[in-house]
């Protein structure tokens, strides 16, 4: 494993961390508690020491799994991240999202940053994962209703209470990173970036590098759209947010996979998987500290983590970007 450490901080990640959305079920169409546990710890085995989370997933089961998976895994030697500003509990804030939760239930979820909030999802959250302390704290969302100093007052606090190390954000703009950055040290900002997903090079991640803050990607292989392993006319499981995901059009996936089959040939060569090939060529893109990969069983959890020790060429990723260049 490879391992970076975060910008102005002393929080050092594995490259490739584990992602835990999918791990809570909640718009992956249920998941199998005991098989993400044993997941966890299979990549902590193989070196992954990150685990990012937030109570959004599953609404708070993503965040209990992770405190099982690791609570026999001594705190120094393992990484906790997890987010806050997403509220199903409460209609307070700007609204993101009608839902339904595991259980099938409907629930209106929304973005919401206030001192308050932020104060009780800590708490909730260092309950559920078992812990004294969050390494790195992350709004999820922008909340439009509260002003910016509000929420990063609170989360200063909670960084002079011990309760969380660093924090961070997601899916911010520049111009929000900058307000953040007025009341607590932003470390990082972690947005969708992906070989099919790369919006972000235009303006975030040019950002990031100029004021030395650390991009955290996630989604990395599209939700599974990169593995090679989708096909048109793909079945999704009832509740799967990738039903009615553009990316997941018979069109997308036909033009994605002959865009992977001319990249095959790198990954057989080197006797990897696509999914590897993908990860490696994240961690490699200029700018991006640490991807997050999900996994829902130990085999792809080893995987994974097993990535992050693929060499890849200035030629070979050269010939991958060309290749980009037709996708």
């Amino acid at each position: 494993m490879e391992y970076r450490q975060l910008q102005h901080s002393e929080l050092t990640l594995s490259a490739i961390a584990f992602g835990a959305w999918a791990a809570g079920g909640w718009m992956w169409g249920q998941t199998d508690r005991h098989e993400a546990i044993k997941a966890m710890r299979a990549a902590y085995a193989e070196g992954m020491t990150s685990f990012d989370t937030a109570p959004i997933y599953g609404q708070g089961e993503s965040e209990e799994i992770v405190g099982e998976a690791l609570q026999d895994i001594p705190r120094d030697k393992v990484q906790i991240l997890t987010k806050f500003g997403l509220r199903w509990d409460l209609n307070k804030g700007n609204f993101y999202v009608h839902s339904q939760n595991n259980q099938g239930k409907d629930i209106d979820i929304y973005k919401y940053a206030g001192k308050e909030s932020i104060i009780q999802e800590c708490e909730n959250s260092l309950k559920r994962l078992k812990t004294d302390y969050i390494d790195l704290y992350q709004i999820h969302w922008a909340d439009i209703t509260t002003p910016i100093s509000e929420t990063f007052e609170a989360v200063a606090r909670l960084i002079e209470q011990g309760k969380i190390r660093y924090a961070g954000v997601c899916n911010y703009t520049p111009e929000q990173i900058e307000e953040a950055d007025k009341a607590v040290n932003i470390i990082s900002d972690q947005i969708p970036f992906s070989m099919v997903n790369r919006g972000s090079e235009d303006k975030i991640i040019p950002f990031c590098i100029r004021n030395e803050k650390s991009v955290i990607a996630y989604s990395p292989m599209e939700r599974g759209l990169l593995t090679g392993k989708m096909t048109p006319g793909q079945n999704f499981k009832k509740g799967d947010h990738r039903k009615t995901n553009p990316y997941f059009t018979d069109d997308s996936i036909i033009r994605t996979n002959a865009f992977l089959a001319k990249i095959k040939p790198i990954a057989d060569e080197k006797g990897i998987t696509l999914s590897q090939l993908v990860l490696r060529w994240t961690i490699d893109h200029p700018g991006i500290t640490i991807a997050l990969a999900g996994a829902r069983n130990k085999e792809q959890a080893i995987s994974n983590a097993r990535a992050a020790d693929v060499h890849l060429s200035n030629d070979e990723i050269l010939f991958i970007n060309k290749q980009l260049e037709f996708l």
